[in-house]
């Protein structure tokens, strides 16, 4: 069962301790959403990093929260969390968690964006029984417009699943599944912006191969998509049925469609959207296997 949210907040977050072990920009966008939003309070949000400390003074500086430069504060923040992101890069993640364990208790609440890892990868590393929240978040979230999947381990209250929903509806849509479908949100969602900028790509190339100059092929480009996307939000209707109304019969748009159509269009999207989801699950069973090393 799968459900959709784009509203309500958990109004604990604000007496809640929060740390973010790695300040990537996906760490950042949530940051920038739960401030922004008035969630909570700078105060209330820890980072750290491996060792870019630059990075770390630039997020401090940008939004007032506390960055933990040397092993006792990180530690210590690391200890007093309510709230653990873990945000560091799949590579790393494996060392990285082993190390932390012996600081986490479980009280806490774990929140994982570390992409193809799975929660039973996380409760094997971890070591102890604690909450944990998976997600696949997208890069639209850096602008508010994400879309995030969201799939809990067996011991998340009720409470802590709709603290987990509000945190990532700051900064966009939310969408509960359970987990094995975390990997289809991956392919659909999660890389889905980078389908669209190919795309976008390619007009903005054929605009300038036909004439137009490179400037006025980019701003028709961007309009052209966002005008499409709005233009399904505003209407409610179907994507299918918004393009037969614009397609006429044996019209330049009916022309364009066949040649896509020829092209294997919808085939070539789904093969896509399969084979990120594939990679997902290949690069969960690499972080499980060095897991176990």
């Amino acid at each position: 069962m799968t459900t959709l949210s784009s509203s309500g907040t958990a109004p604990e977050i604000a007496s809640l301790n929060i740390c973010f072990y790695g300040a990537g920009s996906m760490a950042e966008a949530l940051v920038r959403g739960l401030l922004d939003r008035g969630l909570t309070e700078p105060g209330r949000i820890g980072m750290m990093n491996r060792q870019n400390a630059e990075r770390m003074n630039e997020l401090s500086g940008r939004y007032g929260i506390n960055g933990a430069l040397n092993d006792a504060d990180k530690e210590t923040m690391l200890r007093e969390a309510d709230i653990i992101f873990l945000a560091m890069k799949p590579k790393d993640a494996a060392k990285a968690i082993k190390r932390l364990r012996d600081l986490l208790h479980p009280g806490q609440m774990i929140v994982s964006l570390i992409a193809g890892m799975t929660i039973a990868t996380l409760e094997t590393l971890l070591g102890v029984p604690m909450p944990i929240v998976r997600t696949m978040p997208n890069t639209s979230s850096t602008i508010g417009l994400g879309v995030t999947g969201i799939s809990f381990s067996a011991n998340v209250s009720a409470d802590r699943r709709a603290l987990a929903d509000a945190i990532f509806q700051a900064v966009g849509l939310t969408t509960i599944v359970e987990e094995p479908m975390l990997e289809v949100v991956t392919g659909l969602s999660g890389s889905g912006p980078a389908y669209i900028y190919y795309m976008m790509e390619a007009m903005i190339a054929a605009g300038a191969k036909l004439g137009l100059t490179e400037d006025a092929a980019r701003e028709l480009t961007i309009q052209t998509v966002l005008g499409a996307a709005h233009m399904v939000k505003a209407t409610g209707e179907d994507p299918a049925e918004l393009r037969r109304k614009v397609t006429s019969p044996n019209g330049s748009t009916q022309a364009a469609i066949e040649k896509l159509d020829a092209y294997r269009f919808t085939d070539a999207v789904l093969s896509a959207i399969t084979r990120s989801a594939e990679r997902a699950v290949e690069m969960g069973a690499e972080i499980e296997r060095n897991a176990k090393s």
